[in-house]
């Protein structure tokens, strides 16, 4: 793991912050470890502090009273989890789970506190931060309520190749868990993807994706109906 204030210098969440801030919120960071499958924290337990990935990633997910899993995002290193309930004072409004080896640093809720103090516009940078993240959230929401799954699907996978700044992409996400971020089940998403790849929209080779015809996948996250 590289030095603290370095690891935390990396993080979008902390990109507004100067070396001071940066120095004062590394010197109460705990470096924490997780196993693929284990959980980081669970839906509404108190909220003990924000948890900062260094190395890996997490799934990010809500779970229905019926024991469904409903996935909200897949989180990688560089990155933050957990930021909401540090302002709000409420319980973690999600549950996090490692997907793969997870690398990161823990800063209690009232360590955190203690910076925001210190430094009262550690607060103010962050904020913008988690707006944006909200932002997004709404998104997801939106993706989830309105469209056809095939429509929903497209626009996914060209968000996902948006994000990876390149037409070909490792698609981390399992059938499952396409169809849990998008409120359906593994069979529909998975004549969704053998279509695309049939009429030519899409390649896979191993968890690769690359997108052959961006014109028509896109005319597909837009088809109404």
């Amino acid at each position: 793991m590289l030095p603290k204030h370095e690891s935390l210098s990396r993080i979008v969440l902390f990109a507004g912050l100067s070396e001071a801030e940066i120095q004062a919120l590394a010197l109460r960071a705990v470096e924490r470890r997780f196993a693929p499958g284990e959980m980081l924290f669970w839906e509404g337990e108190p909220c003990a502090g924000i948890f900062l990935l260094t190395r890996g990633s997490v799934k990010i997910f809500k779970t229905s009273a019926a024991g469904r899993e409903m996935m909200l995002s897949l989180e990688s290193a560089p990155g933050s989890v957990a930021e909401l309930p540090l302002f709000d004072g409420g319980p973690y409004p999600a549950s996090v789970r490692a997907v793969e080896p997870v690398e990161a640093l823990f800063i209690n809720k009232s360590d955190f506190h203690q910076v925001c103090r210190q430094f009262p516009d550690v607060a103010l940078k962050l904020l913008a931060v988690v707006g944006r993240r909200l932002r997004h959230l709404v998104g997801v929401v939106e993706s989830m309520t309105f469209g056809r799954v095939t429509q929903r699907l497209a626009r996914l996978l060209l968000d996902l190749s948006t994000l990876a700044g390149a037409d070909e992409f490792d698609l981390a996400l399992t059938h499952q868990e396409l169809a849990s971020r998008l409120g359906t089940v593994r069979e529909v998403v998975s004549r969704n993807l053998a279509r695309f790849r049939a009429e030519g929209l899409v390649q896979f080779q191993g968890h690769q994706l690359r997108i052959l015809d961006r014109q028509s996948l896109e005319r597909e996250a837009e088809a109404q109906g």
